[in-house]
């Protein structure tokens, strides 16, 4: 066997290093997850328990307010896989109409799309929430969901960028076979954009799951809660913070995360990376 060259072990120490110290923390929750709650902080610097508690995932998964946390698991899953299709199909018709279709003022309307990715969230939180009250949408999903159908700005711009690399030749020739404009979305260029999809479908997960902020502003309810919902309630400014059982349920809600990691991270790579069509 051909030896490996002293820079192969330098790059694969290096990374390895580095993958260690990324990982360490989700390390320390993991272990912190089987030790008692009055003990997490004052034994920190020992990453192996002393004795180690299985209780806290019991613990946790009962809940709160009477609902167990696969309440909440399933309020997230909920919004998630809404909003995940609305800002799949959404996004995807609104970069084929900038990348594709000529129209009065494209050009003022994309830049002003532009805009809107550098406003800050918070600037249009009030404005939001003011519509959203005269709706009467308060305490229910609705405020998280259904603008998701509406297109989002970062996703628009990523298949917009992904979509004109694709030839329009292709398009030319769809029309000469008699296709329409929503045809040649559906059968050429919905195809071929594939991967920019799964790209666009797993940050939408991501960032759904791990919201906290939207979840707070409109939902009252604890049964209506989310998980970052759920698990900052394990934590309490007038008793002891439950902080076992909260660091449990962090490791249960992070597995979603890493499978839907480790199953389509190619797909966020090609989506990303991909600057023209493979011959």
């Amino acid at each position: 066997m051909k030896l490996k060259s002293p820079k192969w072990w330098l790059y694969h120490l290096l990374v390895g290093g580095f993958a260690i110290l990324m990982l360490y923390p989700v390390i320390w929750l993991l272990m912190s997850s089987f030790k008692p709650s009055d003990t997490i902080f004052v034994t920190a610097k020992s990453l192996i328990p002393d004795n180690w508690i299985w209780t806290n995932y019991a613990e946790g998964w009962k809940g709160i307010g009477g609902n167990s946390f696969g309440v909440f698991i399933r309020n997230t899953a909920i919004i998630v896989v809404i909003t995940l299709i609305g800002q799949v199909i959404s996004s995807s018709l609104i970069a084929f109409g900038f990348a594709r279709l000529n129209f009065k003022g494209r050009g003022f309307w994309f830049a002003l799309m532009m805009v809107t990715l550098m406003l800050p969230g918070e600037v249009v939180m009030v404005p939001q929430y003011i519509v959203f009250s005269k709706l009467d949408w308060l305490n229910s999903i609705k405020p998280l969901t259904v603008p998701a159908y509406f297109g989002t700005p970062f996703f628009i711009f990523l298949l917009v960028q992904f979509i004109r690399t694709i030839p329009r030749e292709l398009d030319e020739a769809a029309i000469i076979d008699g296709c329409g404009t929503f045809k040649i979305f559906s059968k050429i260029i919905l195809p071929l954009i594939t991967p920019s999809l799964a790209t666009v479908a797993i940050f939408s997960f991501y960032w759904t799951w791990d919201a906290l902020l939207g979840p707070v502003l409109y939902l009252n309810s604890p049964s209506k809660y989310t998980v970052s919902m759920a698990l900052n309630m394990f934590l309490s400014n007038e008793t002891v913070s439950n902080w076992g059982a909260m660091f449990a349920m962090s490791i249960v809600t992070l597995i979603p995360v890493f499978l839907i990691f480790f199953i389509f991270q190619r797909y966020v790579v090609e989506g990303i990376s991909t600057s023209g069509l493979k011959g």
